[in-house]
């Protein structure tokens, strides 16, 4: 039987280390399921969730980049104040930062489709309904996963990258959309191993504050509208035991 709940945490302000366990943790959770269901012939449903969440300043490398394209060594990311992780995501090289919301899926594919470029395209679909919600025409640029504007002229620049790890179906990492970010931190690294393209946010192209609580509750909208999905919000500590038990 598929389940096409999700259930939804906002975990804040987090290290990046702290939020890949809870991730892991989770994805873990789901592949059990689906292991314990194929050995032993139950039909167990898996979970599906869905965490928000803000990283202090990070670096991090998808599995297959190139970390020529972070600019800056060690001791000058500690000047920074940032921090440098090798993930285990597909894509290259991104920034995270107070001002971005960072998005979480843990799905269970069989519950919705199993097709990951669709999936990615469908995490695009999700940014790309939002930012029209403010007036913002996003765009797919070949080739190019993630939302862009004005693809195909001089001044196409990102401003939602994603990057994701799937295994027997089962998803993580996501998404990371510019709202408030402090755009001069991405000056360190080549973004997503794309030269010559810039990257923007919300607030540079609206050129007024948006309230991040305000953008959370659009993309939550939109993901559930995307995914077809029922959403259901839980506490830290809710999830907290979900990993536990």
């Amino acid at each position: 039987m598929k389940n096409t709940n999700i259930q939804f945490a906002d975990l804040g302000l987090k290290s990046y280390q702290s939020a890949w366990d809870i991730q892991e943790s989770l994805f873990k959770k789901t592949v059990d399921i689906k292991i314990s269901n194929r050995r032993n012939q139950t039909g167990h449903t898996t979970p599906n969730y869905l965490l928000f969440v803000s990283h202090p300043h990070v670096y991090t490398l998808g599995k297959s980049g190139d970390q020529a394209n972070l600019l800056v060594n060690m001791q000058q990311l500690e000047k920074m104040e940032a921090t440098f992780f090798k993930t285990n995501r597909g894509g290259d090289i991104t920034y995270h930062g107070p001002g971005q919301i960072v998005g979480y899926p843990i799905l269970d594919l069989d519950n919705f489709f199993t097709d990951i470029h669709k999936y990615l395209r469908y995490l695009e679909e999700v940014i790309i309904l939002t930012l029209n919600d403010y007036g913002l025409k996003g765009e797919r640029s070949p080739g190019e996963t993630g939302v862009w504007l004005d693809v195909g002229t001089p001044f196409a620049r990102k401003i939602c990258a994603m990057g994701v790890r799937a295994s027997r179906w089962v998803t993580m990492h996501g998404f990371a959309l510019n709202v408030n970010t402090d755009l001069s931190y991405f000056s360190a690294i080549i973004p997503c191993g794309i030269k010559g393209k810039g990257v923007t946010s919300l607030v540079k192209e609206l050129k007024k504050e948006v309230p991040v609580e305000e953008v959370k509750e659009k993309l939550l909208k939109h993901f559930t509208k995307v995914f077809e999905a029922e959403l259901t919000e839980f506490s830290e500590e809710i999830l907290f035991s979900e990993i536990e038990n």
